[in-house]
């Protein structure tokens, strides 16, 4: 079974090649996708180098910031047409511990998609201030109220999927682009009554680096959940 994590980035120098180097050594049978948005940093370039020595690592080199939604659309794209089994999304600043891919892993042998909660069992934040941190919270409640998702953290962006959900999503008829991304793949993957589980995991603020944070982000996301709740999904 072949799995790939995909890892988006937009001026992740500092952190690229440690994620890169800390995932690739948690099993032989992982691969990474690199989808990197034109990174003035040389982010882009210097995953260029790394691969040359390394045959798992994976790059998808883009004219520009794309956005987030799109980044994993072209990745998941790329993992259904190179046959990989199980497919992972994943921040490329440790905000997500690499370690949790294989929690996830064993999970993902019976289920169709697994979801790292920040929330599942209490609150499991570091490191954020406590307006974000309460933004992100009220974010959650704001998304179950809405679509009815029975998720304690449906706004998550580490999640491990198996390659037949991904099959079954329309990827053209998606309407998110920013972190709203995260919500509509839950809520097709949900109202297709795909087999979904959240497991706990601890997130951490990025050490290094900018966030990609933005109100209009917020404000997209805030949108997105209604259009989702009455549009008929594909």
């Amino acid at each position: 079974m072949r799995t790939l994590v995909i890892i988006p980035t937009y001026n992740e120098i500092e952190n690229a090649p440690r994620i890169v180097e800390y995932v690739l050594g948690l099993r032989e049978d992982i691969e990474i996708l690199i989808v990197d948005d034109n990174s003035p940093d040389g982010t882009g370039e210097l995953m260029e180098q790394m691969k040359v020595d390394s045959p798992r690592l994976h790059l998808m080199k883009r004219a520009g910031k794309l956005g987030l939604g799109s980044a994993y659309v072209d990745g998941f794209k790329y993992a259904l047409k190179k046959g990989y089994d199980f497919i992972v999304e994943m921040d490329a600043d440790f905000s997500h511990n690499p370690d949790d891919i294989l929690r996830m892993l064993n999970e993902i042998e019976h289920n169709d998609l697994v979801i790292g909660s920040r929330y599942s069992e209490g609150i499991n934040v570091v490191n954020w201030p406590f307006k974000r941190l309460l933004l992100s919270y009220f974010a959650s409640w704001y998304v179950r109220i809405i679509t009815g998702m029975p998720f304690s953290d449906p706004t998550a962006g580490f999640k491990c999927y198996r390659r037949k959900l991904l099959e079954n999503i329309n990827f053209d008829s998606i309407i998110s682009d920013g972190y709203s991304f995260q919500i509509e793949m839950k809520y097709r993957a949900w109202q297709k009554k795909f087999r979904i589980k959240e497991i706990p995991i601890v997130f951490t603020e990025r050490r290094d680096g900018q966030s990609k944070m933005s109100s209009e982000i917020v404000y997209e996301a805030i949108w997105n959940v209604w259009k989702l709740r009455f549009m008929k999904l594909s």
